[in-house]
């Protein structure tokens, strides 16, 4: 997991990331004071989630930043901030924050403004390995096989859609099957790839 906290008073970020290193000792967590350091820190290190102030006392402020981000960049965010307006919240919640902590804070409330939400994201992250190690077993042109098997494809659609002779399709289709140790009678390709689309990111 990787976090940046975007906060211009040092002495705010530090305790940040004093308090979230205690309790994520394994984790990457990086501070940017400035709009310019939190340019560098998104490019090279694509965090996962985002703790950003709104008030950075530079060319412009955290709901802004933020914008600009959402258009590179996938994250979670959390603002952290002494505005309480409706305006500012209603602005902020523009950019789709996950939680807004208000300032001043201690322990407790930055634990109960950030714990649940990074939990989540460790428990979706184990996930999506899980996934990827399980996509390992397939070639390119196997998931994109699977993908038209999923869409009701038959094999001479896929071998016109890939530019490929149906014989090879059928061999590919073979070797899917015995990977996923499939009876390859009674369409039993299809219903799997159907019902393992999401698993597939098909």
């Amino acid at each position: 997991m990787k976090i940046l906290i975007i906060e211009d008073q040092i002495l705010v970020a530090r305790f940040i990331q004093y308090q979230l290193q205690l309790t994520y000792p394994d984790y990457c967590i990086e501070i940017a004071v400035s709009v310019d350091e939190a340019d560098r820190y998104m490019a090279a290190m694509q965090p996962n989630l985002v703790l950003c102030d709104i008030q950075l006392g530079d060319r412009i402020d955290g709901i802004d930043l933020m914008k600009k981000y959402r258009q590179d960049f996938i994250f979670s965010l959390i603002f952290i901030t002494s505005f309480q307006s409706k305006e500012v919240i209603d602005r902020a919640a523009g950019v789709y924050p996950e939680h807004y902590i208000i300032k001043p804070m201690d322990e407790s409330r930055l634990y109960a403004g950030t714990h649940l939400l990074i939990q989540r994201m460790a428990q979706q992250m184990q996930v999506n390995k899980g996934k990827s190690a399980y996509l390992d077993q397939f070639s390119a042109a196997e998931k994109k096989i699977i993908q038209l098997v999923a869409q009701n494809f038959t094999t001479k659609e896929i071998a016109a859609a890939l530019f490929l002779s149906p014989h090879t399709v059928k061999n590919t289709r073979h070797r899917i099957c015995r990977k996923l140790e499939l009876n390859e009678e009674n369409n039993a390709l299809l219903a799997w790839a159907i019902k393992n689309k999401d698993l597939l990111d098909l």
